[in-house]
């Protein structure tokens, strides 16, 4: 995460993502999370980059650990438009790291204050960060299990035939069976990995398939960034302690399983050990029922998107959309077309084009700005059409409506058109 944080300054992306946008898309109930300037930015950026490393080095690792989380998830609440899964990921695994020991041996921690070392953790430690990256695998698997993924090869048929530039099976990108043998291995894979990975004796192959399909997915699919990474560093915590005890055997530093079960207190206990398993259980069945949310909305999830986000539904539709907004003034019979360009960056207004959620609050952001510039009670109406994994054009909002006056909350909003196939 560390290099993730300095490739962001590199690539410009603290700037025009935090920054020089005029209005931020924030999440319904965090309204109060803003970008704190140009210099708070950067200083932000600064202390989650400088906690990552102290982190990955085990120093103050229970302040790195909370200022790390505090701090990326702080940025990643500044704007919608920047929602990954693994940023997700991520928050949650820094959340967990928190309550771990995972500073008790070879850290600086511990080389300098040894009172710290032990050698053995519980086995909570290393099942939670298990069940997490499981949670996240079989979801996506789950996802997957739709008629366009598995019947229709969407979106990869989309997507395929512009990797054609690509040495040795470039030339096969066109060819449908392709897209067909991606989308179906996709679904076993996120669906069975895991299993393979808790079977000792198929332990080291599915690894290995690990390794081969995130590093295939970092190359067709650049855009992803970090995560196939993540995920390969990540997809270790299955092996055993031997497995780890092999590895940092050849470091000068380390000491043998027999050496420390002839020492005393080697063993880590969570101070409040029966508080900790209450809240693990408790974490566990959010994370289990927010990603099934959205049986709670009717109508098609990937038109409607409600409750797609926070569910693992990685990579799984191809979806545009063009908008047009009309601000009315009923009193002096005046309507303004609205030019998008002019308050939300190219990014901001394709992510808000198919995303009923910001498409409301940049209503009521167009209500507010246009009453500032002398409109009374603004009106704001839109003329959306949405195109789904290669279906035709269609009109996502109903255009009578009038958006300001609707409000933000999490239940169904009747004003979303719904899907033709």
């Amino acid at each position: 995460m560390f290099l993730s944080i300095l490739r962001f300054w590199w690539r410009g992306w603290v700037t025009s993502l935090y920054i020089e946008p005029k209005f931020h898309f924030t999440y319904t109930g965090f309204e109060w999370v803003h970008p704190p300037g140009y210099w708070g930015v950067h200083l932000l950026f600064l202390l989650v980059a400088l906690a990552a490393f102290f982190i990955t080095v085990g120093f103050l690792y229970r302040i790195a650990s909370i200022v790390f989380f505090a701090g990326f998830t702080y940025i990643e609440l500044i704007d919608v438009t920047t929602y990954l899964n693994h940023y997700y990921f991520v928050s949650l695994i820094a959340f967990i790291l928190i309550w771990l020991p995972a500073n008790r041996n070879y850290s600086l921690d511990v080389l300098l204050w040894p009172d710290k070392t032990k050698h053995f953790v519980p086995a909570s430690s290393v099942g939670i960060i298990r069940f997490q990256l499981a949670l996240v695998y079989i979801f996506a698997g789950l996802a997957k299990l739709n008629a366009d993924w598995l019947l229709h090869a969407q979106p990869m048929r989309i997507w395929l035939p512009a990797k054609t530039h690509l040495p040795i099976i470039g030339i096969y990108m066109y060819e449908t069976w392709v897209a067909y043998l991606f989308s179906w291995f996709g679904a076993a894979y996120d669906l069975l990995i895991v299993f393979f990975l808790l079977n000792k004796k198929t332990r080291p192959w599915a690894y290995c398939l690990v390794v081969i399909f995130h590093v295939a997915t970092a190359i067709f699919f650049p855009a992803i960034g970090m995560f196939p990474y993540v995920m390969i560093i990540c997809s270790l915590i299955f092996f055993s302690a031997r497995f780890h005890e092999k590895l940092l055997s050849f470091f000068p530093f380390y000491r043998s399983r027999k050496e420390i079960l002839q020492t005393t207190g080697y063993t880590y206990r969570f101070r409040y050990g029966k508080v900790l398993l209450v809240g693990m259980g408790i974490y566990i069945f959010l994370q289990v029922l927010i990603p099934l949310r959205f049986l709670l909305y009717p109508g098609n999830l990937f038109w409607n998107e409600e409750g797609y986000r926070f569910s693992w539904r990685v990579m799984l539709m191809e979806k545009s959309g063009s908008t047009y907004f009309t601000v009315k003034d009923k009193i002096h019979q005046q309507s303004f077309e609205v030019n998008n360009a002019e308050f939300l960056t190219p990014l901001q207004e394709k992510m808000m084009s198919t995303q009923p959620d910001m498409i409301l609050k940049y209503a009521h952001f167009l209500a507010r700005e246009y009453k500032n510039r002398g409109v009374q009670n603004p009106e704001v109406y839109g003329e959306i059409y949405v195109a789904l994994n290669g279906g035709r054009s269609q009109l996502f909002v109903d255009s009578s409506i009038n958006l300001a006056a609707e409000p933000l909350t999490w239940k169904h909003y009747e004003w979303i058109l719904p899907y033709k196939k």
